[in-house]
């Protein structure tokens, strides 16, 4: 194992897929000569040169839909956006083009593309700037969606991403590219779909993904003090969803709280509850309890973010409600 931190496992990943194969190409804003906005890209300029590590103007649908329209023509791009909040002005390549040219064309041109960067709240970056949009792309047929907790996982999902040969929407943390974490030496990869059972319990099941996760790794520590044992799964793909992992382990501890950084309405959590009352109803002791951000726009201001966003002690609540504590 090696330390990396999460900038450069997916620095790693990339680098390691464009030597393995000539078709893979990285375009976006500042992902050359800049070496990446959060530097996520770091020296690839010099390895593979300015024909595969293209930086592009300030305009997300022109370079969006160049990558969609080169898959035509046998490439795999890897397509960066400085934030999934800018996707929104190339959304429409994304939904209408990238998601739907294999049906569309009854098969005759898959779309093996990836759109990455960084998802949510990163701080005081307003209400434009703070948005979580997974549950957006998940909801559209075609499209995959993942997004990483650690430097491990973000190589190894990323490594399966650029292989497949479906369009997937591979979602970051800014507040992440600085955490450390051991990483396998040598080739691996994490298939799409397949959840982490990231700490074992007995009381309480935990669902959750991305930087949000490390709440309930706060959370568990203090209740474990308590004497209450969380068991937290990390979906790490939320579309495809492993939805046996969330029932089995609901099966086990009999009640299910789900933390997520998005809007409560029509989100992760809401398919997740769906699920596992349809398909774990007799088993559960409690009702699920949900866990997102408040449904108004992020706030500027530290204080009112503060109360925004989910937290180590939302979990606790919600743990000790279903506890009946």
């Amino acid at each position: 194992m090696k330390t990396l931190q999460f900038r450069e496992a997916i620095a790693e990943a990339m680098s390691e897929e464009m030597r393995r194969d000539e078709s893979v190409y990285l375009m976006g804003e500042e992902v050359a000569e800049y070496n990446g906005a959060y530097k996520a890209s770091k020296g690839m300029l010099d390895e593979f040169g300015p024909e595969r590590v293209l930086d592009t103007p300030i305009a997300e649908l022109g370079f969006a839909g160049i990558g969609v329209g080169s898959t035509m023509t046998g490439n795999r791009p890897i397509i960066e956006f400085m934030t999934f909040n800018f996707a929104l002005v190339g959304i429409d390549q994304i939904i209408n083009n990238a998601a739907k040219i294999r049906q569309m064309s009854g098969g005759q041109f898959p779309c093996p593309i990836v759109f990455r960067g960084p998802t949510a709240s990163a701080g005081q970056l307003a209400a434009t700037h703070s948005q979580a949009f997974e549950s957006w792309y998940a909801n559209c047929p075609g499209l995959k969606v993942v997004v990483p907790s650690n430097p491990k996982d973000a190589k190894g999902l990323l490594k399966s991403a650029i292989r497949d040969d479906d369009p997937v929407i591979f979602m970051e943390s800014e507040q992440m590219y600085g955490d450390k974490g051991e990483v396998p030496e040598g080739e691996y990869t994490i298939p799409l779909g397949v959840a982490d059972l990231r700490r074992e319990g007995t009381d309480v099941t935990v669902v959750s993904f991305g930087k949000i996760i490390k709440e309930a790794d706060k959370a568990a520590e203090q209740l474990a003090e308590e004497g209450i044992s969380l068991e937290i799964i990390d979906l790490r793909t939320v579309k495809p969803l492993d939805y046996d992992a969330i029932v089995n382990s609901v099966k086990k501890t009999n009640r299910l709280v789900i933390l997520e950084e998005a809007w409560p309405f029509g989100n992760v959590s809401t398919e997740i509850t769906f699920h596992v009352q349809k398909h774990a109803f007799d088993y559960l002791d409690a009702p699920i309890e949900r866990i997102n951000t408040a449904d108004t726009p992020a706030p500027y201001s530290p204080v009112l973010l503060k109360e925004w966003l989910p937290d180590a002690k939302d979990v606790v609540d919600a743990v000790k409600k279903v506890l009946y504590k």
